[in-house]
């Protein structure tokens, strides 16, 4: 059986994922998965491993290592976006829990294996949008967005410039980031494992993402565990009721659920006329001493959630996105980390 690492990083103060609206008094949710790509390919330019480490994924048809995004995490619970065939649920009776976004993965098994949630069970957390299973005594939020005002002052001059407002997301206690590492197989992992880990240490130490150089994006040690994949995500095979029958029933279309974003490579037979996703655009600015915060070439991606349909599962493609002139390549992560589902499954 295969099996893919998880993460969990606890967070020990604000965490910034940069805006998609492009504002600062804005931020994204989610750590998408080729900002912690691009961050765990800096940490191991810093261990001093990055061409062969390029090679073997940005560079290479099939990687050798693929990312999920990082998703919001409390105690037992990892929050996912669930497959927008399965939530948000058509039933009427469970209006008031539609505006959740996050799902725990306990939830998601029960969609995907064709049960309902009962809603007296579940609240909607305001602030996260995370659904959580009602428990006896107070509730914390998993996370809520948070305005911090940055005031700089000039101590030359002694003058300040105009206050700025910066978004940021904080964590409720025992809660912060998780996602999942997958290697394309024993000799990757025996390979990739270990400088994985080490560049993850340095990133929790040093700062995930945005507002770094304010001590954000910090966490405690990553917690690292071996699950199967991808069955760790999928609720347990139910016995047919025979063979025969197991034989004859039609089988429904194959379908994909994305946990990372997605950029389509060549070799990719993606049906598009099928399947339920979204796209969004994907920009941002190079860090890199070549030609710091020069903007990066947008490209369109597939979003998380969405579920692809398909004669194969999703590879992906890492282009180029470095501006024109540029002395060195830089890679905008796209390989797809999909779990296959129904994609009929409602």
């Amino acid at each position: 059986m295969r099996e893919a690492l998880l993460v969990r990083i606890r967070a020990t103060s604000p965490w910034r994922f940069g805006s998609e609206a492009g504002r600062p008094d804005t931020t994204a949710e989610l750590y998408h998965s080729d900002a912690l790509y691009s961050a765990v390919t800096a940490a191991i330019q810093r261990l001093g491993n990055l061409p062969e480490w390029l090679e073997a994924t940005a560079a290479a048809e099939i990687p050798a290592v693929r990312f999920s995004s990082g998703y919001p995490w409390r105690g037992n619970d990892l929050f996912v976006l669930p497959p927008v065939t399965v939530w948000p649920s058509e039933s009427f009776a469970m209006m008031h829990l539609r505006g959740a976004r996050y799902l725990p993965l306990r939830a998601v098994r029960t969609l995907l294996a064709g049960g309902e949630l009962l809603e007296e069970e579940w609240m909607v957390d305001p602030a996260s949008r995370c659904l959580l299973h009602r428990i006896a005594g107070p509730v914390t939020s998993v996370f809520r967005v948070s305005l911090r005002v940055r005031q700089p002052v000039d101590r030359i001059r002694n003058s300040g410039s105009e206050a700025r407002r910066i978004a940021c997301l904080e964590f409720g206690p025992e809660a912060g980031v998780w996602f999942v590492i997958a290697f394309s197989d024993e000799p990757a992992r025996a390979r990739w494992e270990e400088p994985v880990r080490a560049a993850l240490r340095l990133l929790a130490d040093s700062g995930f993402g945005g507002g770094r150089s304010l001590g954000w994006g910090r966490g405690a040690a990553p917690a690292f565990e071996s699950i199967p994949w991808p069955d760790h995500f999928l609720p347990e095979a139910v016995a047919p009721a025979g063979e025969a029958e197991a034989a004859a029933a039609p089988q429904p279309p194959p379908g994909y659920w994305l946990l990372s974003l997605f950029r389509p490579g060549p070799r990719d037979q993606v049906d598009w006329d099928r399947g339920r996703y979204a796209v969004t655009v994907r920009g941002g600015r190079v860090e890199s001493p070549a030609g710091w915060g020069a903007e990066k070439k947008a490209v369109r991606m597939v979003r998380e959630g969405s579920v692809l349909s398909g004669a194969a599962a999703p590879v992906g493609s890492a282009p180029d996105v470095a501006p024109e002139g540029f002395p060195h390549p830089v890679y905008r992560y796209g390989f797809a980390l999909n779990i296959p589902i129904r994609l009929g499954a409602v």
